[in-house]
């Protein structure tokens, strides 16, 4: 995500915040510099680490409180990849239509999106009587690593 369109997601979701009549409390802030800071996929336990670096007040009731306000924003997209714990995308706005390839090896998240994918499903939905809205593909799969190796490196990481 480019800087300009990092601070106008964060714009927006302060004038979000600002119309639901929230405060926009020092905590709340360093979650949504963090949020609007990454281009990485997180947990609620990572964003509350990342964002008592910018702030060791933040709490962690503070962070689960924001995340459904960034949802409901529709700034961040929450994902459930059959984990104890949810994911949240922070590309979501720029790019709602991409695609998943996670690793059941070592849970990395790696974003995607093809051209040809979009194609095949407007011919599939157009043909079914269909119009595309969104679309989310996940395909869960092994590191390379793994196989070549027996380990991954990347796991608990």
């Amino acid at each position: 995500m480019a800087e300009s369109d990092r601070i106008a997601a964060k714009t927006k979701f302060l004038d979000f915040l600002e119309e639901k009549n929230l405060r926009i409390t020092a905590q709340r802030r360093a979650i949504v510099d963090t949020v609007f800071g990454t281009d990485q996929h997180f947990t609620a336990e990572q964003l509350l680490e990342w964002a008592k670096e910018k702030d060791s007040s933040v709490s962690r009731a503070t962070v689960y409180r924001t995340l459904p306000l960034l949802t409901e924003s529709g700034l961040v997209h929450e994902m459930d990849f059959g984990k104890d714990y949810k994911i949240y995308d922070p590309n979501y706005a720029d790019h709602p239509n991409h695609n998943h390839i996670i690793c059941d090896d070592c849970d990395k998240i790696v974003e995607f999106e093809s051209d040809r994918l979009d194609q095949l499903e407007d011919e599939i939905s157009t043909g079914l009587g269909f119009k595309v809205k969104t679309q989310q593909l996940r395909i869960n799969a092994s590191c390379e690593e793994m196989k070549r190796l027996g380990e991954c490196k990347n796991k608990g990481n």
